[in-house]
């Protein structure tokens, strides 16, 4: 009996295990993961590797910019680049990472590197090694800022809209040319630059109106500096008489004291910005020219009336064999 009763057992055991498989597959379909695929054995670490999944061989690298050597970090505005140092055949860096705003951490392999950190036209640049322990590198930019803005005579205020600035390198070059660094800055926006001398070209209107200076920016600190321009904004216009209207499809040559053309414009108003001193302005209607002498006194806006008369008409011909 005892032996029938093992028999029994066995025979059941043996259907439930067959029955295992079944039950499971069942129990995946019910909780909707009969679709679930999996990676293959091959997307998985070797069991034998030694080196956190996490962090794999990689060394974490905490990198911070300052203004000055001891400085504050810099919070926000910088640019990371991170560079290995042998060129590639084109001769270029090949960049294996970058980030934006303050401080930055970067997991990279363990070796050499070249970081390079931005900050507006700031910057600097420095050897780094990684290894697999964390740790942190700081740049110093030594830089600061500056600030630019321009006056006419007394102190008046110039339209910001009509003014203009370029920064260039303070050293010549040998040709006496300077590289420029920033064209087309606004009157009163923050430039932050390397510490050192800087070349500025201050532009009001589009035509002779330019005043150039030498400025030092200092690290950490923000250089402000306002130049003054002697000029004036004139405007010229052909009249038939002494306060009428402008006369239509007009052409404008403007010369200076030595008679060299400096602008030349189309319409029934001339205007532009003049640095002080004599001018020729000429005008030409229906082939008919008319000419007039004036003088820019800087900071006083005027208008020049040039008069369309038989009296004052220059004959085109005039002058030819």
């Amino acid at each position: 009996m005892f032996e029938g009763t093992l028999r029994l057992f066995l025979i059941w055991l043996a259907a439930a295990l067959l029955m295992v498989p079944v039950s499971l597959a069942v129990a995946q379909d019910a909780d909707g993961l009969g679709d679930l695929k999996l990676p293959g054995i091959s997307s998985y670490a070797p069991p034998k590797s030694e080196t956190s999944l996490a962090v794999g061989s990689s060394g974490a690298i905490t990198l911070s910019a300052q203004m000055t050597d001891k400085g504050a970090d810099i919070t926000r505005g910088i640019v990371w680049r991170v560079f290995k140092p042998d060129p590639t055949g084109d001769g270029k860096l090949p960049m294996v990472a970058s980030a934006h705003g303050g401080s930055a951490v970067f997991q990279l392999e363990p070796g050499s590197y070249l970081v390079h950190a931005s900050y507006g036209r700031a910057g600097a640049t420095k050897r780094i090694t990684v290894g697999k322990d964390a740790k942190r590198e700081s740049l110093v930019l030594d830089a600061g800022g500056l600030k630019l803005d321009a006056v006419l005579s007394g102190g008046v205020r110039i339209p910001p809209k009509k003014l203009r600035f370029s920064i260039y390198e303070g050293q010549a070059e040998a040709n006496h040319d300077r590289a420029l660094i920033i064209p087309d800055v606004e009157p009163n926006s923050v430039v932050r630059l390397n510490a050192g001398v800087y070349h500025v070209v201050s532009t009001y209107g589009s035509v002779n109106a330019v005043i150039r200076s030498d400025i030092r920016v200092e690290a950490g600190k923000l250089t402000e500096a306002a130049v003054e321009h002697h000029a004036a904004e004139m405007t010229m216009k052909l009249v038939r008489e002494s306060g009428g209207e402008a006369i239509a499809d007009t052409s404008w040559s403007l010369l200076n004291e030595s008679g060299d053309p400096i602008k030349e414009t189309v319409g029934a108003f001339a205007s532009m910005v003049l640095a002080e001193g004599d001018y020729t302005i000429i005008a030409k209607n229906r082939d008919r020219i008319y000419q007039k002498d004036f003088t820019v006194v800087a900071g006083q806006n005027k208008e020049v009336e040039v008069l369309a008369t038989e009296a004052s008409a220059m004959d085109p011909e005039e002058g030819a064999d």
